[in-house]
């Protein structure tokens, strides 16, 4: 697995974007990032880890939500400098605002737009 990880071009940080996409509609629902342990713990799991990069710190997407992310399959591109995880997103919601996709606003005439499907409260949710 290391040739594997270590086959990816990784930023100065260690890192590596990665878009989170449906796996059965093809919409992306977030993009993050991900370390060489994050990817081996996604591999060795079955369900997406990543790196945050504000909190310092691996995280199992879903572990204070529950919305878990099942990995369909992993690719990426030519220069392999960024991975599209295909995913079933479990419980609806990807963004930790509580819409199905982070990519829930739209420009329209010069103004953000909201046109997502929010899922759940935040709030409730994580109870902060």
């Amino acid at each position: 697995m290391d040739e594997l990880l270590n086959s990816l071009k990784y930023d100065s940080a260690g890192l590596i974007p990665a878009l989170a996409q449906d796996a059965a509609t093809g919409e992306i629902l977030m993009v993050a990032w991900m370390n060489a342990e994050s990817l081996r713990l996604t591999l060795s799991t079955g369900e997406a880890h990543y790196w945050s990069r504000s909190r310092k710190k691996l995280w199992h997407k879903g572990e204070e939500s529950g919305n878990v992310q099942k990995v369909k399959e992993i690719r990426t591109d030519c220069d392999k400098d960024v991975l599209l995880v295909k995913i079933e997103q479990i419980g609806g919601a990807a963004c930790h605002t509580g819409y199905r996709s982070c990519f829930s606003w739209v420009l329209k005439d010069g103004v953000w737009s909201e046109e997502g499907v929010k899922v759940f409260d935040p709030k409730e949710k994580y109870h902060k």
